[in-house]
């Protein structure tokens, strides 16, 4: 991919866009698992409402977001989204390094995703770059993997939310 890609923090109005987004990436999955996988049926206008998503476009068109929520102790990777055209980019990379240093600037020493356990090539992705599996536990007749990175710790500071219903 090439510089036209820019960051941008998800607005409702982009919650159609995002959902759209998340449908496709995660397509691939549902035949794996037999089911539509978490994110599908995420309700985007709230998470764009209570955590933070972050759209990776090009032009104006969104190839990518990151969905993350500061938790007491880490900030928890919620939802990683690449359109099936851009995959294999660098762009799922892009994303971890972005949410890695929000997490740095709000001065967490940790953060934590988790991802179904069939999806190994994401489980491999992860590990990667650095992520280790801490635990798993059953979902929806499957298993979920919780993985987390430990990060240079900063001074930690609020996280800027927008109220509920606003």
């Amino acid at each position: 991919m090439d510089e036209t890609l820019t960051f941008r923090r998800a607005i409702a109005a982009d919650a159609a866009a995002a959902r759209n987004l998340t449908r496709e990436a995660y397509a691939k999955w549902v035949p794996v698992i037999g089911r539509e996988p978490k994110p599908m049926t995420a309700d985007f206008d709230a998470a764009i409402r209570d955590h933070r998503v972050d759209l990776l476009r090009q032009g104006e068109r969104v190839v990518a977001l990151i969905e993350t929520i500061a938790e007491p102790e880490a900030l928890l990777i919620e939802n990683v989204a690449v359109s099936p055209t851009c995959q294999g980019r660098g762009l799922g990379r892009r994303l971890m390094a972005h949410a890695e240093r929000l997490a740095a600037a709000m001065g967490y020493g940790e953060i934590r995703l988790y991802t179904n356990a069939r999806f190994v090539d994401n489980v491999a992705f992860y590990q990667r770059l650095g992520y280790a599996i801490t635990r798993e536990e059953p979902f929806l007749g499957g298993r979920i993997t919780h993985m987390s990175k430990t990060l240079r710790r900063g001074v930690k500071r609020a996280f800027a939310r927008r109220p509920v219903g606003g």
